[in-house]
């Protein structure tokens, strides 16, 4: 009696001493959830005045142009998904475009070899923006609030300022002398600060004044597109008043795809990721995942192989579908990914060389912001938003206050050469004036069983994807809660370079060895994150838990 007592107690200690999975915010009617905690709680602090979700789009999208301006922006773009209370959806592509001016080989030399820099650094790599059109365009179709009732509280935050995280400091230390090599004059953010200090944004206020007093034609045909356009000749840019007169955001029909019981609702070209998100999850679908065990070897193993097809696909078949014939609903059928998987086998890893040729080098991201929100109406937006690398073009315009994109880098410079993510493309996103550039953002929402089950959404370049998948894998597969989903360690493949990218320290050392024996290669060096995930769920009692990413300083705000 006596042992049997020891031996209950024992493991009542040891249930005790587990660690139990973090739980992440839960509210009873909305929430948002975003990079900085200033964004997201001027987004949640107009669904309380009664705003909804579409109005809170707008608010959160202007507030991390001055909050989080390593990606947030005015001088960039996006795409937003969204589902409205009633069941409807549909997306909007405000993803910038190449100038008039654009040429197919303005980046490479008379050899015809990629000039370095040119698409990533300075005047010549930006990309008309589209954000200012996109919180415009969704303002007019779905908003209730006044436009200039929503943006004050941001134009109040950038007089104010926002005070610098530790991660901000590590991040304005790192890209100051990319600031000093494409800025002639001395910038905002070139200053020195560090964690604690309080950035004031006035000349961006200044910009969002404006704004807000003359609407969307400030940004493209007035004071504020003729100060830029000028800014960019002078900077060396091809970027004119014309191009910016002449930019519109465009509605998108979103993909659309099932996995077991779930409804995917995810991002069209010309992003990919709704696309290859179908492919991988269409791949994987046969395969018992949660038999196999969350991050086991065998689950690894699967979804690399549906991954590393997809990716080859990318790069072969997408662009913008204004410009490029896409086999879309050939891409995301069944019937196609099961057909491609018919190569893989547990014995042993595919080569990308069998599906695929080339030698590529791969340069780690995390330079995209996204945010989710749910309002207390039962609408929700996934919005995924950009200015492509760190500080985009690290040029930033002193008299307006903002950072410019270097979207054009996203454009196939010279086909079957890398882009900075490592992700080779074709014919199908090769620069031509006033097309929008391919992109991995992956903004989704997920329905079960009719009802909305999930908003989720990352930056991280070419892992915005599989970051993307694993999240919902952990809820739907592994019956996570949704910070314990967003918290899980992450691994990636993208057909090329032919390797697992990993997490350090986030997978069992019998794991890797499994993997490797198998003859997968492995890296870890390169991945300290694979995206940032900003999700949300709601519960089986209607509540809405956020998963906030610890990766950054992302923060959810709601009631």
């Amino acid at each position: 009696m006596k042992q049997s007592f020891t031996i209950l107690l024992f493991i009542l200690l040891l249930t005790n001493c587990k660690k139990q999975p973090e739980i992440g915010l839960i509210t009873e009617k909305a929430i948002v959830v975003s990079a900085r905690k200033e964004a997201s709680k001027i987004g949640a602090d107009i669904l309380k005045k009664g705003g909804n979700a579409f109005d809170a789009m707008v608010a959160t999208e202007l507030a991390l142009a001055v909050a989080f301006p390593y990606a947030g922006n005015i001088g960039g773009g996006g795409f937003m998904v969204y589902r409205k209370n009633n069941g409807e959806i549909g997306a909007l592509d405000y993803r910038e475009k190449a100038p008039l001016a654009a040429t197919k080989d303005m980046y490479l030399d008379s050899l015809g070899n990629v000039i370095p820099d040119k698409s990533t650094l300075g005047a010549m790599a930006v990309g008309i923006p589209g954000t200012v059109a996109g919180v415009f365009a969704t303002h007019q179709k779905f908003g209730t609030l006044p436009m200039k009732e929503i943006i004050q509280p941001v134009i109040d935050l950038a007089k104010k300022g926002v005070v610098v995280t530790q991660k901000q400091e590590k991040r304005l230390i790192k890209h100051t002398p990319g600031f000093r090599k494409a800025n002639s004059k001395k910038i905002l953010l070139d200053n020195n600060w560090k964690k604690g200090d309080t950035i004031k944004y006035i000349s961006l206020a200044e910009t969002l004044t404006r704004i807000q007093q003359n609407g969307r034609d400030e940004f493209y045909k007035g004071e504020t597109a003729k100060t830029l356009a000028k800014f960019m000749q002078e900077n060396g840019g091809i970027i004119t008043e014309e191009d910016l007169a002449t930019y519109e955001a465009k509605w998108r029909t979103p993909i659309v795809f099932t996995y077991d019981d779930l409804k995917i609702i995810s991002m069209s070209p010309p992003s990919s990721g709704g696309i290859c998100l179908a492919q991988i999850m269409n791949a994987i679908e046969p395969y018992d995942l949660a038999a196999y065990g969350h991050n086991s070897t065998k689950s690894i193993q699967v979804i690399t192989e549906a991954e590393r097809r997809a990716y080859a696909d990318r790069s072969h078949f997408l662009g913008d579908p204004d410009f490029v014939n896409i086999p879309k609903e050939t891409l995301i059928s069944k019937t196609y990914s099961s057909s491609r998987m018919e190569s893989f086998s547990f014995d042993k890893a595919t080569s990308s060389n069998t599906i695929s040729h080339g030698s590529i080098t791969f340069s780690e991201s995390n330079e995209t912001t996204h945010y989710s929100i749910v309002d207390q109406f039962g609408n929700a937006v996934s919005v995924t938003t950009t200015i492509n690398a760190a500080f985009g073009s690290k040029l930033y315009c002193s008299e307006l206050g903002f950072f410019l994109n270097n979207e054009m880098d996203d454009f196939s410079s010279k086909p079957g050469t890398p882009n900075m993510f490592g992700l080779v493309g074709a014919e199908a996103n090769k620069i031509e004036p006033k097309k929008r550039m391919l992109s991995s953002m992956t903004p989704t929402i997920i329905e079960k069983n009719g009802n909305l089950f999930m908003v989720v959404g990352t930056p991280g370049g070419s892992t915005i994807i599989t970051s993307v998948l694993q999240t919902i894998l952990n809820v739907h597969e592994y019956n996570m809660g949704m910070q314990e989903a967003v918290n899980q360690p992450r691994f990636h493949h993208q057909w090329l370079p032919d390797d697992i990218k990993m997490e350090p320290n986030g997978f069992s050392e019998n794991i890797k060895n499994e993997l490797k024996a198998l003859g997968y290669i492995l890296d870890e060096t390169n991945s300290p994150v694979i995206g940032k995930v900003d999700a949300i769920l709601v519960l089986p009692d209607g509540r809405l838990e956020a998963g906030a990413d610890h990766r950054g300083d992302d923060t959810a705000v709601g009631f």
